[in-house]
């Protein structure tokens, strides 16, 4: 009977030290896995962020939409001014219509302002605005310059 307990006892301490390395492995693959798992959507985005920002395209296509979006400013400018020009020597129902269209421009061209203010104020963009390039355009202002 001694060595059947004797030996129910080492079939228990070999069980035991089988058993207990795979349970604490398995805890530890969940532990550090459901970590990982957790943190996926942040480490993904930070990832997919620092190739977007880091890329060369990202970069050549940010600096040309400021200056695309100082050049609509500017257009919208221009042909307001121009329907303006127009419009003192235009019949009443041409007036009309050009007072439509100058509506129209100041609308789109406050939303290019906007436009132009919300990327200069963002973080990951402010560094690839042209240093000639204003901070940021004043949708009250008659006339925007694109360059300092």
């Amino acid at each position: 009977m001694g060595r059947v307990r004797e030996g129910a006892r080492l079939g228990t301490w070999a069980v035991g030290g089988v058993i207990g390395p795979a349970v604490l492995y398995v805890i530890g693959v969940f532990a550090f896995g459901g970590a990982g798992w957790i943190t996926a959507p942040f480490r993904g985005e930070a990832e997919e962020r620092g190739n977007t920002v880091g890329s060369g395209v990202f970069r050549q296509a940010t600096y040309e939409e400021f200056f695309d979006l100082c050049e609509a400013v500017q257009n919208a400018e221009g042909t307001i001014q121009a329907l303006q020009e127009e419009r003192k020597a235009a019949s009443e129902v041409r007036t009309t219509q050009i007072d439509q269209s100058i509506t129209a421009l100041r609308a789109a061209r406050i939303e290019s302002v906007n436009a132009y203010n919300a990327k200069a104020a963002q973080e990951h963009r402010a560094p690839f605005r042209d240093k000639d390039l204003p901070y940021r355009l004043d949708a009250a202002a008659e006339r925007t310059t694109c360059t300092n």
